[in-house]
């Protein structure tokens, strides 16, 4: 394990500086070249844990998602991008921690727990990796399964708009309108023994599959998509 990976995402005073700065400056870049509007705000908690579970079109969603809330937002990032120290140590600084994609990464999974439990909001894109098309797709069970774990809400968030501003492949952001709708929050069911079921974790994930289609439909319709 590298240094990198043994160190908990967002621990220091020297990354939240740097993620204040950038949210200051790539947030406020995102939300001004894409002409950014929001709704359902008040959905997101103003103290205490949560995970932010948004649809995955671009890779502007990351910033477009952090930029929905003044609290800082940390998330998961693909292992390659460790494999430049430099890099690395950015985007560890800015809050990521990596993940090894299409696996159920048992240290990952730890960390974002251990966030949760000091009470700090995540990021996690259920459906994993990009998709394409206006259709859900399959969603992992991470966010229910931690949502669960941990007692925390799990927050959906439709994105209309970020796969024209910066599609697949590109090499530049364009200037499209992007709208954000958020859902109300979603709990897991936990037994009396403090534990959500399977079943409880499998229900929880079908809503929120359900209520990111149609977040996604309207935020896509707001966006003129």
């Amino acid at each position: 394990m590298t240094a990198v990976r043994a160190k908990l995402a967002g621990t220091s005073l020297a990354s939240r500086i740097a993620y204040a700065v950038a949210r200051v400056v790539v947030g406020g870049f995102v939300v001004l070249w894409t002409r950014m509007t929001v709704e359902g705000r008040h959905h997101i908690p103003a103290s205490g844990a949560f995970i932010m579970s948004p649809v995955h079109r671009s890779y502007v969603d990351t910033p477009i998602a952090a930029s929905t809330t003044r609290r800082r937002m940390l998330y998961m990032g693909k292992d390659s991008i460790w494999k430049w120290r430099p890099i690395g140590w950015f985007v560890s600084a800015l809050g990521a921690f990596p993940v090894s994609r299409g696996t159920a990464d048992r240290e990952a999974l730890s960390r974002c727990l251990e966030i949760l439990r000091r009470g700090e909001p995540i990021v996690l894109f259920p459906e994993g990796e990009r998709k394409d098309g206006p259709v859900v797709q399959p969603l992992f069970e991470g966010a229910a399964y931690l949502a669960g774990r941990a007692d925390v809400p799990i927050i959906p968030v439709g994105i209309g708009g970020s796969a024209r501003v910066m599609p697949r492949h590109a090499k530049f952001v364009f200037p499209h309108k992007v709208h954000v709708v958020i859902g109300a929050p979603i709990r897991v069911e936990r037994g009396p023994n403090g534990r959500a079921a399977r079943s409880s974790v499998a229900a929880a994930t079908e809503r929120l599959h359900t209520d990111l289609q149609r977040l996604f439909d309207e935020a896509q319709r707001r966006a003129g998509c």
